[in-house]
């Protein structure tokens, strides 16, 4: 099982990131996917699920401002972060839980002051 996380960067506050998980070793399009991510000292956190069906649930911090998709022809899931704040600093992962405890390396969002 593998999971790749890329597309972080540095963005101004109200910017946008688009980051993708490109995954393989498992039966994708049957997995419910999540996006976390952790920030410094902090534990991590879920902020959005996509199920198999495409139903998408976020957490209340990041509602209205991301968005999280998948394309199951490429096995990878997306998340469309617009406003960025400062605080959504943090590195983000993408797990399908149901697989097993699976995280990859991550990929490093820096909300600028």
């Amino acid at each position: 099982v593998q999971l790749q996380a890329s597309g972080g960067g540095l963005v101004q506050p109200g910017g946008s990131l688009r980051l993708s998980c490109a995954t393989s070793g498992f039966a994708f399009s049957r997995q419910t996917m999540l996006w976390y991510r952790q920030a410094p000292g902090k534990q991590r956190e879920s902020i959005a699920t996509i199920t198999s069906s495409g139903t998408t649930y976020y957490k209340d911090s990041v509602k209205g401002r991301f968005t999280i998709s998948r394309d199951n022809a490429k096995n990878t899931v997306f998340l469309q972060m617009n406003s960025l704040k400062p605080e959504d600093t943090a590195v983000y992962f993408c797990s399908a839980p149901s697989v097993g405890n699976y995280w990859g390396q991550g990929t490093l969002v820096t909300g600028l002051q």
